[in-house]
């Protein structure tokens, strides 16, 4: 696991530049450091040794050095593939899976990628063409940012380290700012650093003659399901794929770890890594711990669980430290928590393993049984359906109910886009300064919604998921946060092949009215507590609402609502409102509020500080 930036093109002082680009991102890679300079690229990596510690550093070539790669993640194959190389004549100097990731793109160029079995993020330049080739993994687990100024490639781990190259000019992008306020994370390609962008999970780049060419290599569509399988035989083939992938993401030279909340997903991971160590967090407010529970696994189970309880000062102070290493603002109030889990672990392991990934997967949300209870209000002729919740609408107050008959008018695509909505498009009118009218939310997931017309609409909202809320939410705070604290996260769920068997289970084995995730807990259940393997999905909480009515906090809060900050992006009076309805009991408006405060928060650290 590491950090690598670069540029391409030759300019003033280059090997100063990188090494500033670099250390941007040290935290990264506290190991070790490489550089790759010449006219026409320079390439910089931080290492955090953990496959081939002693001859596995970065930038890597290949025999005759026409290749160099630097390269970020975990290849889980890397051995088999190593040997079929050496097969076809390929000379290895080290055992690291970087090397194999030169001497396979030798072999096939980017036909490479379907080999690949892991999380990956890297950058190959090739000197016999002077031409990049970069990919992201299948499903977005590391990232990769770039930006192209005066036709040069400057790219890199995290935006952060673009800081120090001479030319970037940092400007907000407002049109992130709007869409972020609906989805709570950054949602477009384009970051809220205007002109930078993401390479988005399954796609590759290509870089010559200073144009950048975008390509997709994998998309994660769900099949119709074999319905010929009874669901004995699914529960095993879940079993059977997940144990292997936990064992495969155990490689490692170093020891490993396990990140583990009350939830089925991390407890099935720490119940099957069969390590010494797991590591929890929790806040001192009743309901909003989970470490009694996980002490309790932990102990059933034969590892040793370390634990820490966050306090209110604590998680409140560190704010400014998770929005600036988040490189976009991030509205997730479990972000922090992740935060502080990392930290924990970092001073016992160097490698941990958690369980991202098995909701959108295996159909695992709350929220994916929502077309099951809206079936009987959704048999009703439309014009009645919207007649109903029309008559709804113009009820002046809030009732059980209400929300039941608007979402039953409306079809799937029109009423779900991922597990947050936070403002509509015409709330973000009414608090925005300069709101653009960019993009309607379902403008943006119309797409993804086109790709699945003939699915179902759980298998809808899974995919919708998959490709907004498990990439600009999920991943980016399990990468950020951990690297943040030098540590490795690896999600064994979110493996290609976990996914070959998700993807062909039939609808109703993933989601029915006995529960979500049917399969999977099922398959839990041979290795976990019954009550652990039926727990209801709670996400991790955090006690924001509990905070923002404390005079402490919501005068913090209101501080920064006050600031010119504030004033230049937002009307002062309208997002106060919001903050005072909630302080006096008018309705649960933590989230909304806590979307706002985190842009500022991070606003303050990249353009303030």
């Amino acid at each position: 696991m590491c950090g690598f930036c670069g540029f391409t093109g030759s300019i003033k002082d280059r090997e100063n530049v990188i090494k500033k680009m670099m250390d941007r991102i040290v935290h990264r890679g506290p190991d070790s450091e490489g550089v790759y300079s010449d006219d026409n690229i320079t390439m910089g990596f931080r290492r955090l040794s953990i496959i081939d510690l002693d001859t596995g550093s970065q930038p890597m070539y290949n025999e005759d050095g026409s290749v160099v790669i630097v390269f970020n993640g975990e290849i889980y194959n890397y051995q088999s593939l190593r040997e079929t190389l050496i097969e076809k004549g390929h000379i290895f100097k080290t055992h690291a899976d970087t090397e194999v990731l030169v001497h396979l793109y030798e072999e096939k160029k980017e036909d490479m990628l379907s080999d690949l079995r892991g999380m990956f993020a890297f950058a190959v330049f090739d000197k016999k063409d002077n031409s990049i080739f970069a990919a992201r993994d299948f499903f977005g687990i590391k990232p990769f940012y770039y930006t192209n100024i005066d036709n040069s490639l400057v790219f890199g781990s995290e935006i952060k380290s673009f800081l120090e190259y001479p030319l970037f000019k940092k400007e907000v992008n407002e049109t992130a700012l709007e869409n972020y306020l609906t989805f709570q994370y950054s949602v477009l390609t384009e970051t809220f650093f205007k002109g930078v962008f993401k390479l988005m999970p399954g796609h590759f780049l290509t870089f010559k003659n200073g144009q950048v060419k975008i390509s997709r290599y994998f998309n994660p569509l769900f099949q119709n399901g074999d319905y010929d399988k009874s669901l004995h035989q699914v529960v095993t083939e879940v079993d059977d794929v997940l144990q292997n992938s936990v064992e495969a993401h155990k490689v490692s030279d170093v020891e490993v770890g396990s990140f583990l909340s009350s939830g089925v997903d991390s407890s099935y991971v720490a119940a099957s890594f069969k390590g010494d160590k797991t590591f929890t967090v929790g806040f001192d407010y009743q309901n909003y711990n989970e470490i009694n529970y996980a002490k309790e696994l932990s102990k059933e189970v034969g590892i040793d669980n370390f634990n820490k309880t966050i306090s209110t000062e604590e998680y409140w102070n560190v704010l400014p430290k998770v929005q600036y290493h988040m490189d976009e603002p991030l509205a997730d109030p479990s972000a922090v928590a992740l935060y502080f889990v990392s930290n924990l672990a970092s001073k016992h392991v160097k490698v941990a393993l958690s369980g991202e990934g098995a909701d959108e997967f295996f159909g695992g949300y709350n929220i994916y049984k929502e077309p099951m209870d809206l079936s009987l209000a959704a048999s009703l002729p439309k014009f009645l359906r919207k007649f109903f919740a029309a008559c709804v609408k113009l009820i002046p107050f809030s009732f059980k109910g209400k929300n039941f008959f608007i979402r039953a008018s409306k079809k799937v695509e029109e009423r779900f886009i991922g597990n947050a909505y936070m403002f509509t498009k015409e709330e973000r009118e009414e608090i925005l300064k300069n709101p653009s009218g960019k993009f309607e939310p379902y403008e943006l997931t119309k797409p993804f919604y086109d790709q699945v017309a003939d699915k179902d609409d759980v298998t809808k909202m899974q995919f919708i998921d998959m490709n907004f809320w498990l990439i600009g939410d999920i991943l980016l705070k399990a990468d950020k946060m951990s690297m943040a604290n030098s540590l490795e996260v690896r999600v064994p769920f979110l493996d290609k092949e976990v996914f070959k068997v998700a993807s062909n289970i039939r609808p109703d084995f993933r989601v029915n009215r006995v529960s979500t995730k049917y399969a999977f807990r099922l398959a839990a259940k041979d290795r976990l507590p019954e009550a652990v393997a039926n727990k209801k999905k709670l996400g991790f909480p955090v006690p924001i609402r509990i905070w923002l009515k404390e005079e402490k906090y919501y005068n913090i809060v209101k501080d920064a609502f006050l600031s010119e900050t504030a004033k230049k992006y937002f009307n002062s009076d309208k997002i106060l409102e919001l903050l005072d309805k909630h302080k006096i009991g008018k309705g649960d408006f933590s989230r909304k509020i806590w979307t706002i405060y985190m842009f500022l928060v991070w606003h303050k650290q990249y353009f303030e500080s």
